[in-house]
């Protein structure tokens, strides 16, 4: 294939923000008199915030009216927002920047898309919105991943066929949405968890894109 276009998750690819929906979460679990922990919080990854809230609940056996529910999904997110307007550009994974940097430099247009609303947001605190070419957000989909809207959407802003992009992935659910899309694939993370991926790897650090290349001939 001719790679004219890498398009790319944000949390878990880029930069690791689940830190901070972890201790927004846990904060919540608190003041409804209960513990949340990090293996509780392994059932939220790649899910919606409303969803991430009703697991949350169904750990506590919590019933809350939709009320109840929006005000703490407004809560969760207002917390979390305090976390990421204090991020640095030094939070962004291992060699993340670098390999932006020169897919730009070989001509490969790059997007983002993340189902994250706040996205814009992080991307400005760690400097490198001038980085993309093109920002899919939780703003401009209506679909979430495995659901290959994101993606899709990103081509079409790039205006690259879809059979030219590739994704970079770290959730089983965002591999579905990019092999939906006729894309192919980069995961990042475990093979025991993305082996639908067309290649995994561990992150960045040592990767180029001629390996890219060379791994999708």
């Amino acid at each position: 294939m001719e790679i004219k276009a890498c398009l790319f998750d944000l949390d878990g690819v880029i930069v690791d923000t689940a830190k901070y929906h972890f201790i927004a979460w846990r904060e919540i679990a608190h003041e409804l008199g209960f513990e949340f922990t990090e293996h509780d919080n392994e059932r939220l990854k790649g899910v919606s915030r409303m969803r991430s809230l009703e697991i949350l609940l169904e750990v506590g056996g919590i019933t809350l009216d939709e009320t109840g529910k929006e005000r703490l999904a407004e809560k969760k997110n207002n917390d979390y927002l305090q976390y990421i307007l204090k991020m640095t550009p030094d939070e962004l994974l291992p060699s993340a920047k670098e390999f932006l940097l020169e897919l730009h430099k070989k001509g490969i247009k790059t997007a983002l898309g993340s189902a994250s609303k706040n996205a814009p947001v992080i991307l400005d605190r760690l400097q490198i919105t001038n980085l993309f070419d093109a920002i899919i957000d939780g703003n401009k989909v209506t679909k979430a991943k495995p659901d290959p809207e994101i993606f899709l959407k990103g081509a079409e802003e790039l205006n690259i066929s879809p059979d030219n992009c590739v994704v970079f992935e770290d959730a089983e659910a965002g591999i579905e949405a990019a092999l939906a899309a006729g894309m192919k694939c980069i995961g990042i993370g475990s093979p025991l968890i993305l082996g639908k991926a067309n290649l995994v790897i561990p992150g960045f650090e040592g990767f180029s894109v001629d390996k890219l290349v060379e791994s999708l001939k």
